[in-house]
């Protein structure tokens, strides 16, 4: 128990357990019924419609994060998240990890909504995407043999995983393009506690004048459908 609620790791661990809450109380509220379409809405799901007519639903790029569509899908996403959330943790530091977790869930679910607008769509994937991501980036601006191992093993899960979510109905491969996209530009903006120096500060800037740009181009996309 305590190695699994590890005080190196609280974001990791306040992750889990939010969204944790979340699924309990959508059993709680809902029973049978808490992986239906309805239910999820309720709970906080991507859904583009809703958020063209109601844009102060914007919020909903960031509650999607951590609702998920039944026990499978909730507890893969949370093992991984497990596993590959201390790891980010632990190489970004946990204040800069809490943002690349978000960021990247935000610009996943934007591309949810400007490339899939009629499109249901929730869970952690966006987010462990982008850290997958991070880390990939990262093992080519670092001389760390650790970092450089790590995402090595992770360009080839992440990989495997894009394929899966072509062949596999019902995944989200615009939210998961999205995530990853903006996991590698938050690679550039946040530096690594052991390594701050791995890219300059106009790279930085560069990069957040970007990520910014495209979150921007991505709602007006949404918002723009008919």
């Amino acid at each position: 128990m305590k190695e699994i609620f590890d005080k190196r790791y609280p974001v990791t661990i306040f992750f889990l357990l939010v969204t944790g809450f979340v699924f309990l109380l959508m059993l709680i509220t809902t029973g049978v019924n808490f992986d239906q379409a309805k239910t999820l809405f309720q709970f906080g799901a991507m859904y583009g419609p809703t958020i063209r007519l109601f844009p102060e639903q914007i919020w909903r790029l960031f509650s999607a994060i951590f609702v998920h569509i039944g026990w499978e899908h909730f507890i893969v996403n949370m093992l991984s998240l497990y596993f590959l959330g201390r790891q980010v943790e632990e190489i970004f530091g946990s204040k800069q990890f809490f943002f690349l977790y978000l960021l990247s869930g935000m610009m996943g679910n934007l591309f949810v909504f400007a490339f899939t607008p009629k499109v249901l769509a929730a869970g952690a994937s966006t987010s462990l995407y982008g850290l997958f991501a991070t880390i990939i980036v990262l093992r080519y601006a670092t001389r760390n043999p650790y970092i450089q191992q790590l995402g090595q093993s992770y360009l080839t899960l992440f990989v495997i995983n894009i394929i899966g979510s072509v062949l596999i109905p019902g995944i989200s491969l615009a939210g998961h393009i999205g995530g990853a996209v903006g996991g590698a530009f938050l690679a550039i903006i946040f530096p690594v506690k052991w390594g701050k120096r791995m890219y300059s500060t106009s790279q930085r800037i560069g990069a957040a004048l970007f990520f910014i740009a495209l979150a921007v181009f991505l709602f007006y996309k949404g918002m723009s459908y008919v």
